[in-house]
């Protein structure tokens, strides 16, 4: 693969752990251009670049994706991403929370309550580690 690949991968691997080729497996079984591209595009070169840190990242990905609405799936991949680069369970929802005025209180809610379930998952395997 290419350099961005590779780059993508790494950074992908960091903020979802085991999560990230299982993520790679299932799109790329349907499509492998997609598969490549999710991982050379945002991972690859957004996430890459300098400015802001990958905590900061995760937590711009979770207002983004609790302004959608919809990406609940999506939404909980990037709440373990925070909190494994770095983000407090409070930062998280604290983000949600100041959504409310963005995104309208059903999909902040939408949001709140995913976001909750991928905080037990996250606690969940955190105390199986120990």
């Amino acid at each position: 693969m290419s350099e961005r690949y590779d780059r993508g991968l790494a950074i992908l691997r960091e903020h979802f752990g085991d999560r990230a080729d299982a993520l790679i497996e299932n799109v790329g079984a349907v499509s492998p251009d997609f598969a490549r591209i999710n991982v050379e595009f945002p991972f690859g070169e957004l996430y890459a670049r300098e400015g802001l840190d990958q905590t900061q990242r995760e937590l711009c990905a979770l207002a983004g994706l609790t302004c959608l609405g919809h990406a609940l799936p999506q939404l909980k991949l990037h709440v373990i991403g925070a909190l494994q680069c770095g983000a407090t369970e409070a930062q998280v929802l604290e983000v949600i929370i100041q959504m409310i005025a963005y995104a309208g209180f059903p999909a902040a809610t939408n949001a709140l309550l995913a976001a909750g379930e991928a905080i037990n998952t996250w606690r969940a395997e955190r105390s199986a580690e120990a």
